[in-house]
């Protein structure tokens, strides 16, 4: 049941109505966690995957997290009154990287108070970006605020998921909030190999593959 794991995504900028339609269909078709689309495609999504069971995700502050908070809670409360159950946030890295750990923790609980109880906030750290202590502070950060998962990546930045990030947030956050695993996982065994390390959701864009090559086995 590897597609109740998996966050069935399409952010790329060139997207089209169309693209974004076999996106929803295929969602529905393999019963994905939800779909991951780009904040103007969140109300198509939601009339469409109406009482499908598949979640609406999409992506604030994205992709490079240097919005203000005001910025983020506003793009938070937009998307969630348009539809979206699951709001993915990019952190400020480069206050991260300066030490501002106040700020972050401001620009995180920006997005968590207004998604909590409406929408579950999940907290993109950009591991690429990061040393180890800088990927541990954000993870400490956004469980101090009360956010409901930690997320590798964007998929735009310098690289992916490494299993050993996703071991090191999974060590860092315990057992009671979620990790995601995203970018770069296009095969079952990634997958599998990521939840292994401690994932509980993965965001690829080859969900359709990854969910045909386990029911293959």
């Amino acid at each position: 049941m590897i597609e109740k794991y998996i966050d069935h995504t399409l952010l790329k900028a060139n997207a089209t109505k169309k693209d974004i339609t076999l996106l929803l269909e295929e969602a529905k078709v393999y019963q994905f966690a939800s779909v991951c689309v780009n904040p103007t495609w969140v109300g198509y999504a939601a009339e469409v995957l109406k009482g499908t069971g598949v979640k609406v995700c999409t992506v604030i502050g994205f992709p490079l997290g240097a919005n203000t908070p005001e910025v983020k809670r506003y793009e938070t409360l937009d998307a969630i009154e348009k539809g979206a159950d699951e709001v993915d946030m990019v952190i400020n890295i480069g206050e991260l990287k300066s030490g501002e750990d106040d700020a972050v923790k401001k620009d995180i609980e920006a997005v968590v108070k207004v998604a909590k109880g409406r929408a579950l906030s999940k907290v993109i750290i950009e591991t690429a970006l990061l040393t180890d202590e800088e990927k541990i502070k954000a993870c400490e950060l956004a469980v101090e605020v009360g956010a409901d998962f930690v997320k590798t990546s964007t998929g735009f930045s310098t690289s992916g998921a490494k299993l050993e990030d996703v071991k090191l947030m999974r060590q860092t956050v315990g057992s009671d909030i979620g990790v995601k695993a995203s970018g770069g996982i296009y095969t079952l065994e990634d997958a599998l190999n990521m939840i292994e390390a401690g994932a509980t959701r993965i965001g690829t864009s080859a969900g359709v593959a990854i969910v045909v090559e386990e029911r293959g086995k």
